[in-house]
């Protein structure tokens, strides 16, 4: 099993490019379920869980073709999918298991098949997030759906029925199920209560490129007029606004001053409030976003995450190994997903002082961290040991690293041009 090894000490400074967005890639290649139609998806980063994705649909009857990036660009490639038919409406246990996000491919089948047969999902142990929302969403427009032996066996052999859903918790999967299968049901899906998540917007404009009506993109309450038939589209994927928050806390850490080429402050503007309270200069630039921290210490500050627009999940993790090292104490609170504190006794293992109670843990800077050998437990979690690496005293060695291939691509690459000593150990 890889590792990678970080000596820790020096500043971040130079330029990294930001990569598609993962979150938004992986609905977006489902899309593909639902027409007999080309869709071309450019800026596609080359990750483990777009590979999965990929095994998932090709078991399903997509034909997939990958090239190099548009404009024949080294960084992302485009993805040419085409399901002439579906040949299957079963996606499997191997396959699901891997990866949570496989879920989605049940409201497409359903809605184009009449039937799906869709296992119980996997991916990061970062708490339950059961699937009840993206059933009781698929209910109301009709469908039966049963568990049994693991799996989501789902029928609906008059097709689905445009409904009014509210969901009583925001879900940015439930969402995002629904979206697809609104797309081929009769009639019109209203869908209040709505994930706002940029990715949400991501693809509610591919489905709009591919002939479906939608409504109040951008917002909470989502109208989807579905039709009988998709057209050829082709849709650029977002920046991965995880990735760039990420590397914008690599770079605090660091005290360094890089440029995240691609990057769009409006993707991340929580993060940006937050990390200039914490003493960050992040400006935007004609080629992305530019961070320094070359003057004055951080400053602790309090995290809450929330639904989008609020500060992301995703980004809490790395938030904490940033304030490891700030002046002051900080409060970091999560109310997304329980179970997301995994990182912090790998943190302490490098001398970080945090205290977890509840929901909350408080953050208080130490002078120093130092290298240790390390655990990764979920995706965020290990970079977020990669972020406290880069400025602990010695090396450090991350495990596990088959998580952060998940979501980073190239990370030891892109941090080592900028200056990092890094570097992957093969098994």
């Amino acid at each position: 099993m890889d590792r990678i090894r970080i000596r820790g000490g020096r500043q971040l400074k130079g330029d990294i490019r930001i990569s598609g967005s993962k979150n938004a890639t992986l609905p977006l290649m489902v899309t593909a379920l639902l027409s007999d139609k080309k869709l071309t998806l450019n800026n596609v980063p080359r990750l483990a869980d777009i590979t999965t994705m990929i095994q998932l649909l090709a078991q399903h009857g997509v034909e997939i073709e990958s090239g190099t990036g548009e404009n024949g660009h080294a960084h992302g490639t485009t993805l040419t999918l085409h399901t002439r038919k579906v040949t299957s409406t079963t996606a499997p246990y191997d396959i699901v298991r891997k990866m949570r996000a496989s879920v989605l491919v049940l409201g497409a089948l359903l809605a184009r098949e009449g039937a799906a047969r869709v296992s119980l999902p996997g991916g990061c142990a970062i708490g339950a997030r059961p699937v009840d929302l993206h059933i009781a969403g698929l209910r109301a427009m009709g469908a039966e759906i049963d568990i049994d032996g693991g799996y989501m066996v789902a029928r609906a052999p008059k097709g689905l029925k445009g409904a009014r859903y509210t969901f009583p918790k925001v879900s940015v999967g439930a969402t995002e199920n629904l979206m697809m299968a609104a797309a081929l049901a009769k009639g019109t899906t209203v869908l209040d209560n709505a994930a706002r998540e940029p990715e949400i917007t991501d693809l509610a404009e591919c489905l709009a490129a591919m002939g479906v009506p939608v409504g109040g993109i951008g917002t909470e309450t989502l109208t989807i007029e579905g039709v009988q038939s998709l057209k050829e589209a082709t849709h650029s994927v977002i920046p991965d606004r995880i990735e760039l928050g990420t590397y914008a806390m690599a770079v605090a850490m660091t005290a360094g001053d890089v440029e995240l080429v691609g990057g769009r402050l409006e993707l991340i503007e929580s993060v940006v409030q937050t990390l200039r309270a914490a003493g960050v200069t992040l400006e935007e630039t004609a080629k992305g976003i530019r961070v320094q921290r070359t003057n004055g210490a951080l400053h602790g500050v309090d995290v809450m995450t929330e639904p989008y627009p609020g500060f992301p999940t995703d980004l809490q993790a790395q938030m904490m190994a940033l304030m490891t090292r700030a002046e002051g104490a900080s409060m970091i609170t999560e109310t997304v997903f329980e179970s997301r504190f995994m990182h912090v006794p790998e943190l302490s293992r490098m001398g970080a002082n945090v205290t977890i109670h509840h929901e909350s843990a408080l953050v208080r800077g130490v002078p120093k961290l130092r290298g240790a050998d390390v655990m990764a437990t979920d995706l965020r979690a290990s970079v977020s040991l990669a972020i406290a690496a880069l400025a602990a005293e010695g090396d450090t060695t991350l495990h596990r690293v088959y998580h952060l291939d998940r979501g980073y691509e190239r990370l030891e690459e892109k941090l080592a041009a900028c200056g990092a000593d890094i570097e992957r150990l093969k098994s």
